[in-house]
């Protein structure tokens, strides 16, 4: 997939002069323009999914400025992100510019102080941009420059080993399923940055602590997966880069499966693998592997151990117990009536589940609903609200821990940061958040 060559970020617009607009139906065209860009180095490219509009761009993140933008989604050429090299560093294309000894590199186009045999004009696919440090001689000691010291004609850079040998070590050093139970010691992101240890909070603030999360092992600035992801990552030592994926990769031996699943409902669900495919409300479910008619990333490929086969009945995302996408188009998706395990169980489980069951006619928010103690979980547009512990799919900084006063439960519906009503993030991937479908109490009904 020509896709898998660059890094999707979504929601961020980067300010750059030197680009090209296309039109384009889907990202993948509009990568192919930007491999097809001549006008400049194509090094990364935003592509709009309502107008369809395809940018392809000189610079990428790490050379300019970056801000948000809900529509658009930022595709970058991984080769130009990574700060690492491969090997003796062919295609090491990072923004290096000092000698391993210190010393500031010569720009490669300028002929002083050193006049050089290696020129972009001579070799225009080597990289030879500004005074980057490149290996354009297939040097065995990997990248050098020209450097601004008469003295000195050149000298080699100091450029760090990418983590290849995780991809040949043993066992341990592989992921399971989706990495939640990784607990190697890779450090470094799939493009080579530096991973910022769990229990700092520079340069990126967040809520994944060893105190909130004991049970994930979030040690030193090893590359976990607390939340779901598709994959382990961690937060990176860059400023401009809040988080990144890790390059893990998947065991080739699988993991003993214990029994075949849960035939009934015990605790949330989440090991239930029986052939339920009717939500409570008598509604058929919307096969997994489809996108009709409903849009939606839990996709079995991504999540080999979530029990996400044909149209049936999971729990694959922590919710208050297993669900499905419905095939009406009106209801996006429902909790389903599986039987519980033990019949104690279920008669307690029932009572407190009550006002879960039976909505209550007058839930409604008065002011602008920093009040609101609810339990709807819905959007205007019928999407299921994302958990606010949970950082998939949109990661964000509304967590129970930095707002605790706002009774951040579940997925429940609330304003914790005095917006105009009660809202949450989505568990869609293309809208991180909307409004929630709620009204306004009547004063005179109260």
């Amino acid at each position: 997939d020509i896709l898998d060559d660059y890094l999707k970020t979504d929601g961020v617009w980067i300010l750059t002069r030197n680009k090209q607009f296309y039109i384009a139906n889907n990202e993948k065209e509009c990568a192919e323009k930007c491999e097809a860009e001549r006008k400049f180095n194509c090094r990364a490219f935003l592509f709009t999914r309502k107008k369809l509009q395809c940018l392809t761009l000189a610079e990428n993140a790490k050379m300019t400025v970056t801000f948000n933008s809900t529509d658009a989604v930022l595709y970058e050429k991984k080769i130009y992100l990574l700060q690492c090299k491969r090997g003796i560093g062919k295609d090491y294309r990072g923004t290096e510019a000092k000698t391993q000894s210190g010393i500031p590199c010569q720009k490669w186009a300028e002929k002083t102080p050193h006049n050089p045999n290696y020129t972009p004009e001579k070799y225009p696919n080597e990289g030879l941009e500004e005074n980057y440090c490149r290996n354009p001689d297939n040097d065995e000691k990997g990248p050098w420059c020209y450097t601004t010291d008469p003295d000195t004609r050149f000298d080699y850079c100091n450029i760090p080993e990418c983590e290849v040998q995780v991809m040949h070590t043993a066992e341990g050093e592989c992921m399971q399923c989706n990495g939640e139970d990784y607990r190697g010691d890779v450090s470094r992101t799939e493009s080579g940055l530096e991973c910022q240890r769990w229990d700092a909070q520079e340069p990126h603030m967040h809520g994944f602590t060893l105190k909130h999360f004991p049970e994930k092992d979030l040690k030193m600035n090893y590359c976990r997966n607390p939340d779901g992801e598709l994959r382990p990552w961690c937060f990176t030592t860059s400023p401009t880069k809040r988080w990144e994926y890790c390059n893990i990769p998947r065991c080739t031996t699988h993991q003993p499966v214990s029994g075949l699943g849960s035939q009934c409902l015990s605790g949330k669900g989440e090991d239930y693998r029986g052939r339920m495919a009717i939500t409570e409300s008598g509604n058929a479910c919307q096969h997994w592997n489809t996108q009709f008619p409903h849009r939606h990333g839990w996709i079995p490929d991504r999540y080999p151990c979530k029990g996400l086969e044909e149209n049936y009945c999971r729990n694959p995302d922590g919710e208050k117990r297993p669900w499905c996408y419905t095939i009406n188009s009106n209801v996006r998706w429902e909790y389903c009536a599986i039987p519980f395990c033990d019949e104690t169980e279920q008669g307690i489980a029932g009572m407190s589940n009550v006002p879960m069951e039976v909505p209550l006619l007058e839930e409604c928010y008065r002011g602008n609903g920093q009040s609101y103690r609810g339990t709807t979980s819905i959007t205007t547009s019928g999407k299921k609200c994302q958990a606010w512990n949970s950082m998939y799919p949109h990661r964000h900084e509304k967590t129970p821990e930095r707002f605790p006063a706002a009774d951040l439960r579940d997925n429940y519906c609330r304003n914790p940061d005095g917006d105009n009503r009660p809202w949450c993030f989505t568990t869609d991937p293309s809208l991180t958040w909307e409004y929630c479908n709620l009204k306004r109490c009547d004063d005179h009904a109260q």
